[in-house]
C-alpha cells in the first residue's frame, strides 16, 4: 500500500512538472509574439506558424507578393532571438562558393608557409534569410539542400558542422515567372511549413502607415537565445501523442497517395504524387508545439487540422489534369480534411 502511494506522489509531481513547463512555454511564446509585433502589423497566423516551426527545428518558405513584410517579419525575428542572423540575396549569378564558402589560398606572415584554409559563407548563421530563393539557378538552390537537412555543408572533401539551432526562412515571389527557377521537389519537401502571406487589411493598412510615415521606429528586443530554444525543442519532442491521434495524420498522409489505400476519389481525379514521411513529421511536430500552446502535454485531432495545410500544401503534386483545372492545393487539402474520418470504426 505504501509503495502505490509514493508511486502516485511521483506521478502528481511530474504531471505538475509537465504544467509547469508547458505555461512557462506559453509565456514564452507570447512575449515572441509581443515582440515581433512591435514592428509586424497583422499577419498573426503567418508570426505564429513561423515560431512553431522555430520551436520545431524546421525550415519555412513564405510566399506572397513584393512589399507585404516577408523579410521584414525574417530581420524581426533574429532581432527578438539572441543568434547569429544571415542574409542571402539570391540571384542568377549567385553561386554554390557565394553560399556556403571555399578554400582559399592563406599566407602565414610569419612562417611564409600557404595552405588552404576555408572560408565561411553566409550560410553560417543560425538565422538565414534566403530572400527570393528561386531566382538563383537550380546548381545554386541545390547547395541549400545539405545545410537544410544535414545542418552541414561539404568544402572540399571536408564535412563543416553549421551552429545550432539553424533554420532557414525563404521567401518567394509567385508572381514573377521571368528570371526565376522554380523549387524542385526534393527542396520543398524540406520545408516544415510552406506559408502564403496576404494581403493586409484595412485597420491594419492604417497601423502601417502611422508607423512608417512618422518619426517612430519600434524594434523588437532580444527574448531568446540559441541554448533556451533548444532547450524547447527538447521538450516539445517529449509530448504525448496517442496511437488513435497519430493514425488520423497517418491516414491524412495516406490520403495524399493516388491509387493507396486510403485516396478519396479526388486524390485519383488530381494528384500525380502525394505526400512524402517528412511530411507527417512535420505534421506531428508542428501539432506538438500547438498543444503546447494551449498548455497540454498531448495532441489532439484539433492541433493536427490546424497544421495540415502548411506542412502538405506543398508536398503535393498535381497531375496534368488537376493542372487543367486549376485546382489549387489547399482546396484539396481541405477537402481530405473533410472526407478522412478522426476515427476508424473498429
Amino acid at each position: 500500500m505504501t509503495d502505490v502511494q509514493e508511486t502516485t506522489k511521483e506521478d502528481i509531481a511530474d504531471i505538475e512538472q509537465v504544467r509547469k513547463q508547458c505555461v512557462a512555454f506559453r509565456k514564452t511564446f507570447d512575449s515572441l509574439r509581443k515582440e515581433i509585433g512591435k514592428v509586424i502589423v497583422g499577419h498573426s497566423d503567418i508570426v505564429d506558424n513561423v515560431l512553431i516551426s522555430l520551436f520545431c527545428g524546421g525550415h519555412v518558405l513564405l510566399e506572397g507578393v513584393p512589399g507585404l513584410g516577408k523579410t521584414l517579419l525574417v530581420r524581426t525575428l533574429s532581432d527578438a532571438l539572441s543568434m547569429a542572423f544571415g542574409r542571402i540575396q539570391f540571384t542568377p549569378d549567385l553561386m554554390p562558393a557565394d553560399i556556403i564558402g571555399t578554400n582559399m589560398v592563406m599566407e602565414d606572415q610569419a612562417t611564409g608557409r600557404r595552405e588552404f584554409t576555408f572560408q565561411p559563407g553566409p550560410i553560417f548563421g543560425q538565422i538565414i534569410l534566403a530572400d527570393e530563393i528561386n531566382r538563383a539557378t537550380p546548381k545554386t538552390q541545390s547547395a541549400m539542400l545539405e545545410a537544410m537537412q544535414e545542418h552541414s555543408v561539404t568544402s572540399g572533401g571536408t564535412i563543416h558542422k553549421l551552429p545550432e539551432p539553424f533554420i532557414v526562412l525563404a521567401t518567394q515571389n509567385p508572381i514573377e515567372q521571368e528570371g526565376t527557377y522554380p523549387l524542385p521537389e526534393a527542396q520543398l519537401d524540406r520545408f516544415l511549413f510552406k506559408l502564403i502571406v496576404p494581403y493586409s487589411r484595412r485597420e491594419e493598412l492604417k497601423t502601417i502607415l502611422d508607423r512608417t510615415t512618422s518619426s517612430a521606429s519600434p524594434k523588437a528586443e532580444p527574448v531568446l537565445d540559441g541554448e533556451q530554444i533548444r532547450k524547447f525543442q527538447a521538450l516539445v519532442k517529449q509530448v504525448a501523442v496517442a496511437p488513435h491521434v497519430q493514425d488520423y495524420a497517418i491516414r491524412l498522409t495516406l490520403a495524399t497517395h493516388p491509387e493507396g489505400e486510403f485516396a478519396p476519389e479526388i486524390t485519383n481525379q488530381y494528384i500525380r504524387f502525394g505526400s512524402s514521411p517528412r511530411g507527417v513529421q512535420a505534421l506531428i511536430l508542428a501539432a506538438k508545439v500547438r498543444a503546447m500552446l494551449d498548455e497540454r502535454y498531448h495532441v489532439s485531432f484539433s492541433d493536427i487540422v490546424d497544421t495540415f495545410l502548411p506542412a502538405m500544401r506543398h508536398r503535393i503534386m498535381l497531375n496534368f489534369e488537376g493542372q487543367a483545372e486549376g485546382i489549387k492545393n489547399d482546396e484539396l487539402l481541405t477537402t481530405l480534411l473533410e472526407q478522412i474520418p478522426k476515427n476508424l470504426d473498429v
